[in-house]
């Protein structure tokens, strides 16, 4: 018998049957991932946490985190990629805010869970 982080060989078959149908399916969980990967970066994180209560443009972006437009406009392509912000045109400037309410919220839930530990 080979060792492992479990002790003994009994499986609770009850409590795996009761957890299964919570099993992401491995797109979504490759998708979730995917996301997280994008929010792993502190300077996307500071850019949604701008955009979670306005829409900004690059230049505004730009001067809040005291960075260059550019380093701001790779940082959106990033997020606008994965979905969590887009972007509106007016003439030749761009204006960005969150995708949606889900990433609004995601954003809040998880620094509510950053401020409680």
């Amino acid at each position: 018998m080979s060792e492992g982080p479990c002790a003994v060989s009994y499986l609770h078959d009850d409590d795996v049957l009761r957890a299964l149908p919570s099993l992401v399916d491995d797109e979504s969980a490759m998708r979730l991932a995917e996301t997280f990967k994008a929010l792993s970066d502190p300077t996307r994180v500071r850019i949604v946490s701008l955009l979670a209560d306005a829409e900004l443009c690059v230049c505004d972006l730009a001067a809040a985190l005291d960075m260059s437009q550019s380093a701001i406009s790779h940082q959106l392509r990033t997020l606008r990629e994965m979905q969590l912000v887009r972007r509106r045109r007016e003439g030749r400037q761009a204006f960005y805010t969150l995708d949606d309410d889900h990433v609004a919220n995601l954003f809040r839930r998880g620094l509510e869970h950053v401020g409680h530990g």
